[in-house]
């Protein structure tokens, strides 16, 4: 005869029951951007884009967490203040092209995950081929936060018009020196600033006293246009521009680089 379960028996059996049986939490929805957030394509849309996060053509040498899109997510006023730089600058026979707008916190996270990790130098040939990656924080070019994550920090360059095309990054093709020749290094149809996009070298610096002749008049040409407009330069990286003053000066957003983001219609 089988023997009846006893009390304590019973009692465990239901509490298996109900944690088994017990809903699971669904996935935590992605956070929006505040209405103070706007696309800048949709502000300007002649202003080009060429947003490196999202293709792997970057330091990392893979598209960077976050970047959902090919987007750039501005404040309000840093993205009027870069439309007004663009209407002076076609006037004289230029367009301003975008690198990066808005970065999300877990970008910049996954920034400092790369550089803890020695042993990935697979894009060292193009992006810091003279600094030892074991250098990148003490010297700057990774830091735990990002003034992109607030909102109103962009790099950018200047491209002649109208635009010449531009060769597509394929992964795994030679890299070649960020600051070798303009006609040497990856070609980008911008105007030649010395170094190309996130060249981790001093050769960046706005006004590093080599950098001479055409290349200095062209950095000075993109700086003098867009500080008119507000948007103050990182003396330490010639595309890098804030504006200022700043909506959010002490917050570091994380929502996706997505259009989603933005909860209004834009």
């Amino acid at each position: 005869m089988r023997a009846r379960p006893t009390w304590a028996a019973l009692a465990a059996s239901l509490s298996l029951i109900a944690v088994t049986s017990a809903p699971t939490s669904a996935a935590q929805p992605e956070p929006v951007a505040p209405p103070e957030f706007v696309s800048l394509t949709d502000v300007d849309p002649s202003i080009l884009l060429d947003i490196r996060y999202v293709t792997p053509h970057n330091f990392t040498g893979k598209p960077v967490d976050g970047y959902q899109t090919p987007t750039c997510i501005l404040t309000r006023p840093a993205a009027e203040a870069v439309q007004r730089a663009q209407q002076q600058f076609v006037a004289q026979g230029y367009s301003l092209k975008i690198y990066d707008c808005y970065r999300p916190q877990r970008a910049v996270d996954s920034f400092v995950a790369w550089a803890n990790d020695l042993s990935d130098r697979q894009m060292e040939a193009e992006f810091y081929p003279r600094v030892d990656k074991t250098r990148l924080f003490a010297d700057g070019y990774i830091a735990e936060q990002s003034g992109h994550s607030r909102g109103s920090t962009v790099d950018l360059t200047l491209v002649s018009l109208p635009p010449r095309a531009e060769q597509a990054y394929v992964p795994g093709q030679p890299l070649v020196d960020c600051a070798a020749p303009v006609s040497e290094r990856f070609p980008d149809n911008s105007l030649d600033m010395g170094t190309g996009y996130d060249c981790f070298d001093t050769l960046s610096h706005t006004l590093d006293p080599r950098v001479q002749g055409d290349q200095l008049k062209n950095r000075l040409l993109l700086k003098d246009g867009l500080e008119k407009q507000g948007l103050q330069n990182y003396e330490n990286e010639w595309w890098h521009f804030t504006y200022k003053p700043e909506p959010f000066p002490d917050t570091y957003f994380d929502f996706p680089v997505d259009p989603a983001s933005l909860v209004s219609p834009r």
